[in-house]
């Protein structure tokens, strides 16, 4: 589908297009078209109505069938019509102690891995992973859910940061500069933001450590992504 030119504001919610996902139906629904678009194709070739009573068995046999048979959309997308056995909620959305949730979204990477970089762009990847951050925003740190609402308008017009550069606005996410960051108008000035003083380079010409409190918990699923292609930005921006 055609990406917007240029990262606009919501008419309903005032902010940048996409980054009042899913709490913003007009957020919601612009960044759910990809995955929905290729869901409606999948239920055409199945002979399939939306919302009709098929939907919900070829959303569990697409769940239960081998990696990389059926686009990743139509994974993500077919999450969101079944409910966690254990919790209820979607599945990898449920509260952070219930195992089957744990499990979902662990499998959702699955894809990932096998799919990247033949089936899967970084621009791609990305994008999935701000999605799936932002539909259970428990379930990671603060630091992590606010660098992808940063982010998710950019990323929804073909901008696509470095690992780096993610890193680095995590950390002024840390430091309390969300709501000047969030004031950025685009791409180039969102990561040019300046660098806060303990994150600048030392004499030695290296970069101060990190405070442990921004590093990521332990397994968390979006780490360790396929390498990128040579020439392209690191295919899991975190």
């Amino acid at each position: 589908m055609e990406r917007p030119a240029v990262a606009s504001p919501c008419p309903s919610c005032g902010d940048l297009a996409g980054r009042g996902y899913p709490a913003c139906r007009f957020c919601a629904e612009l960044v759910d078209q990809y995955w929905l678009a290729d869901w409606q194709v999948l239920l055409a070739a199945e002979q399939l109505a939306e919302g009709g009573a098929g939907e919900r068995e070829l959303a569990e046999l697409v769940l239960a069938d081998e990696v990389g048979k059926y686009p990743w959309t139509c994974v993500d997308w077919a999450m969101t019509l079944v409910g966690c056995s254990q919790c209820g909620a979607e599945p990898g959305t449920g509260p952070v102690d219930c195992v089957r949730c744990a499990m979902s979204d662990a499998l959702r990477w699955s894809w990932d891995h096998a799919g990247f970089p033949k089936s899967m762009t970084a621009g791609e990847h990305a994008l999935r992973v701000a999605r799936a951050t932002l539909r259970a925003p428990h379930r990671h740190r603060d630091p992590v859910v606010g660098a992808w609402r940063l982010l998710m308008p950019f990323l929804l017009v073909g901008h696509l940061p470095t690992v780096g550069q993610v890193r680095r606005l995590r950390a002024q996410v840390l430091a309390g500069a969300y709501e000047e960051l969030a004031r950025c108008a685009d791409h180039g000035e969102l990561i040019g933001f300046p660098e806060l003083p303990w994150l600048r380079p030392s004499p030695s010409g290296e970069h101060q450590p990190k405070p442990q409190g921004d590093q990521d918990r332990a397994g968390d699923p979006l780490q360790g992504a396929a390498d990128p292609r040579a020439g392209e930005p690191a295919s899991d921006p975190v």
